[in-house]
């Protein structure tokens, strides 16, 4: 792989409003979003800067950060200033979002995460809560010379507590059927 450059050349503060919306920005922000952005600012607060490059008239084009723009005009926010070309930037913009949207969901790591983070805003809570139903778990890796595995047929039974659990596993044992006990 060829060395890669280092496109960042400077941070700047400015006021939301001065910066320019990319007529090209392809990603649409739903309601939802925008109350969760919200609420996340109103928990830590700004906490990520902008993506952009200048223009030849000296404004800031946007390529990522549309929804924080509009949040609130007046707002200083940090944008992290590129030096890219027009067409850089186009390809930015048709990358960083999609590439982004590539990675996979550790679901067991996310329901820990979500289960030991808490917010004051009911907002941010039910928007982690529901990271785990939109988000396909990461599948299982491959693996390169181990056979397949059998089909299987199981039987899921439910308990009505722990004592019937531990009488139908002893019961099907003494029946020579294999089992094992479960608890959700």
């Amino acid at each position: 792989m060829k060395p890669i450059r280092n496109r960042i050349v400077e941070h700047v503060r400015v006021r939301a409003g001065d910066l320019q919306p990319n007529p090209l920005n392809f990603r649409r922000h739903p309601v939802g979003q925008r109350n969760a952005l919200i609420a996340s600012y109103e928990e830590v607060g700004f906490a990520r800067s902008l993506l952009g490059y200048r223009r030849a008239d000296g404004q800031i084009q946007l390529i990522d950060g549309h929804l924080r723009r509009d949040l609130d005009p007046e707002m200083l926010v940090t944008v992290e200033v590129l030096d890219v070309t027009e067409e850089e930037a186009r390809k930015l913009l048709l990358t960083i979002d999609p590439l982004a949207q590539l990675a996979e969901t550790d679901a067991q790591t996310l329901a820990q995460l979500a289960e030991i983070t808490r917010a004051d805003s009911q907002v941010l809570n039910d928007f982690w809560q529901s990271l785990q139903a939109q988000q396909p778990a990461t599948p299982p890796p491959a693996a390169a010379e181990e056979p397949a595995l059998p089909e299987q047929f199981l039987i899921l039974v439910e308990c009505r507590d722990e004592e019937h659990q531990v009488e139908l596993l002893e019961r099907f044992e003494a029946e020579g059927i294999r089992c094992k006990p479960l608890i959700s």
